[in-house]
């Protein structure tokens, strides 16, 4: 498994995993991933095997520690060190799953934004994955004040030296 920064030509596979993974309310639009695309690539990530896109990170690196809902649907360019790398998105598609690569991409993000000055890497997560964002090093900060998709959410924050 490689991974990679994202591509204009990865746009259709990107969505397609995002459906799988996603219920429509919570699902990124194809307009908002085209936005990603072009204003974040640098914190966009993809995990490809021979050749084929299988999963993806991205998020852009903000200046508060928590997620807010204006995030999922303005994205703004990011500045070149400091702040917080959120992850508005992470996704792996179905035949991919249970293989290590949403863990994988969590790690390559995380090792970006430290080599950027980020102070932390923070997210959102319904309550059933707050296990999986704890064994891969992330703290439960609480109820998140968001309502995307109408979704109780919750703050994962992971500090980075």
């Amino acid at each position: 498994m490689q991974i990679r920064h994202v591509q204009p030509t990865d746009l259709s596979t990107l969505i397609e995993i995002e459906k799988a993974g996603f219920a429509p309310a919570k699902a990124a639009t194809p307009a908002a991933f085209k936005n990603r695309i072009d204003t974040i690539s640098d914190t966009f990530l993809v995990a490809t095997e021979q050749d084929q896109v299988i999963g993806f990170i991205n998020g852009p690196v903000i200046d508060q520690l928590y997620l807010t809902d204006d995030l999922f649907t303005t994205t703004k360019p990011n500045p070149v060190s400091g702040g917080y790398q959120s992850v508005l998105g992470l996704a792996v598609a179905p035949a991919w799953r249970h293989h290590g690569v949403a863990q994988q991409l969590l790690s390559e993000l995380a090792q970006q934004a430290q080599q950027h000055q980020r102070r932390a890497v923070t997210l959102t997560c319904e309550h059933r994955l707050i296990p999986f964002y704890e064994a891969a090093g992330f703290h439960n900060d609480g109820q998140s004040a968001s309502t995307h998709g109408s979704v109780i959410w919750y703050n994962m924050v992971q500090a980075l030296n």
